[in-house]
């Protein structure tokens, strides 16, 4: 029975200490990603008809469901810059 113990006494040594890491790369990832939220800047280019995709025109009522998607997937922080077909 000694040999069970150390062996559950290491599953839960191990179990803890991934839990304790993934925990702390979850942290680190949020901050950084508020941090380059907060203080970097996006250029936001607006999109020129003189594009090569230009004549590549999207359904107006596609364009509006994308745009829809995207606002309400991020929650309103989301921005829909350019289309294009792959």
């Amino acid at each position: 029975m000694n040999e069970m113990g150390v062996a559950l006494e290491l599953l839960g040594v191990g179990m803890i200490s991934v839990f304790i890491i993934l925990a702390i790369v979850v942290i680190i990832g949020n901050l950084i990603i508020r941090f380059v939220n907060k203080y970097m800047d996006e250029d936001i280019k607006p999109l020129s008809k003189n594009s090569s995709t230009a004549g590549l025109e999207i359904n107006p009522k596609k364009l509006a469901a994308i745009v829809s998607a995207v606002n309400i997937v991020t929650k309103g922080t989301g921005r829909v810059t350019d289309v294009k077909k792959i």
